[in-house]
């Protein structure tokens, strides 16, 4: 889910936090990897709104693979075609392995939920997202510190949670 701002101030102080907060996540991703036996593979995804029904979801996936090898004609009669039905929108994940075990991790939701207060919740379509202003200084800088901290206690988190 795409996070929906209530307004430009919102919006430019996520704009501050969403690139460090990623970067310091991947990282800290990484660093608990090297700590343990789960093997991370990182991978594209393609997020779609709530509510998209299976079939369309596998239409739309249908025709964006027919796209790749269509001649000019066929690409524009497609690209038509997808142009009346939802997009998704890309997402990242993070598949952890370990024995038979799997847990995929959305990148992007454990980041919002980095920068913005959610209660541990994931977004909804029902309020706006509130930036989590304490990892903003006086200056309207990131505040290093309170970013890698929030962003090591998530990432703890996710792993202190896996099975084992």
């Amino acid at each position: 889910m795409k996070p929906r701002f209530a307004d430009i101030e919102t919006w430019q102080q996520a704009e501050v936090l969403m690139q460090p907060a990623f970067i310091r996540l991947i990282d800290n991703l990484r660093k608990q990897l090297d700590e343990t036996t789960w093997k991370g593979t990182y991978r594209d995804a393609l997020v779609w709104a709530d509510g998209i029904p299976e079939d369309v979801k596998a239409t739309v996936a249908e025709l964006q693979e027919q796209l790749k090898t269509a001649s000019p004609d066929q690409a524009m009669q497609i690209e038509q075609s997808l142009s009346h039905l939802p997009n998704p929108y890309p997402g990242y994940e993070l598949q952890l392995e370990h024995n038979d075990r799997q847990v995929t991790v959305d990148l992007w939701e454990l980041c919002y939920r980095i920068c913005f207060q959610t209660d541990n919740q994931p977004l909804t379509d029902d309020r706006p997202v509130e930036v989590d202003t304490s990892l903003i200084d006086e200056t309207g800088e990131v505040d290093w510190n309170e970013l890698d901290d929030k962003t090591k206690r998530l990432v703890s988190e996710i792993f202190d949670n896996l099975p084992t």
